[in-house]
């Protein structure tokens, strides 16, 4: 486990050796991404005596404006998407990972083990001031915050405002092409929308409200660490969600999935 520290930061070099070469495409049949039945999506499956894992993904728990129009908050697509992501990983990668996510809440003292974070539907938080003070801690340490789900500018208002709360100082900025989050393992070229469920199947249509155009941003340290990766205009959980849906369409999952373990191998070699 990985303890971020307030005077050094997270500069770990983790050994990652991978398995794979880079493929055109990921799909993962429901066979190969099958949930098992009752089992806590809080709890992490022991190891051998003395092991431990490289990588655990964490879903960040946060105070929400609650439901509009159908629930938006930290649970949206939990917990199946996150265990169907973290098969993929499995798959994909040879990252010593935990099979079972986690879930903090954003003033755990736990949170400071772990330096990847997912927070869904962020357009919807409306922070405590000690969930922010303690995730601007947590992003000035060394973590790394991962964005997902929120749509069109008056949702993009609400997280800026509440991101300011967090990192007063930052600056947010478009990710350039060559930027390494986008070739840290894939060569990622272009964004691609990734739609909710219901509109990639039914209603083929990719955008929600006025977020026509997807976006990735971010924000950066002093020594241009990239602190937090800023999905807009995207739904990527439901991608992992629902990888294993017949007749869900394959590039919207691959994209998911190849963003995904890009920012985990980012976050764990920067």
């Amino acid at each position: 486990m990985l303890r971020l520290t307030r005077h050094t930061g997270l500069y770990v070099s983790v050994a990652l050796a991978f398995a794979l070469a880079a493929v055109d495409g990921v799909y993962l049949s429901s066979a190969q991404l099958r949930v098992a039945g009752g089992r806590s999506a809080d709890t992490q499956a022991p190891g051998p005596a003395g092991w431990r894992q490289e990588f655990t993904f964490v879903r960040a728990v946060y105070t929400g404006l609650g439901p509009w129009g159908y629930y938006k908050g930290w649970y949206t697509d939990w917990p199946k998407a996150d265990l169907q992501f973290m098969l993929g990983v499995e798959r994909l990668t040879n990252i010593s990972a935990a099979e079972q996510p986690r879930t903090l809440q954003l003033t755990d003292p736990e949170l400071f083990n772990f330096p990847f974070l997912y927070a869904v539907e962020v357009g919807h938080w409306n922070l405590t001031p000690e969930e922010a003070a303690s995730l601007g801690e947590y992003l000035r340490r060394g973590g790394f915050l991962f964005c997902d789900d929120f749509w069109g500018s008056w949702e993009w208002t609400n997280f800026e405002r509440n991101m300011r709360r967090v990192l007063p100082e930052c600056a947010i900025v478009e990710l350039p092409g060559e930027h390494p989050l986008f070739h840290s393992y894939y060569d990622i070229e272009q964004l691609v929308q990734v739609p909710n469920v219901g509109n990639a199947l039914d209603r083929r249509i990719t955008h929600e409200q006025d977020g026509y155009v997807p976006h990735c941003r971010g924000i950066l340290d002093d020594d241009g660490r990239l602190m937090v990766v800023i999905n807009w205009n995207t739904d990527l959980g439901d991608a992992w969600e629902w990888a294993d849906l017949p007749g869900y369409p394959a590039k919207y999952s691959t994209y998911a999935y190849e963003i995904g373990i890009n920012a985990i191998v980012y976050a764990m070699s920067h």
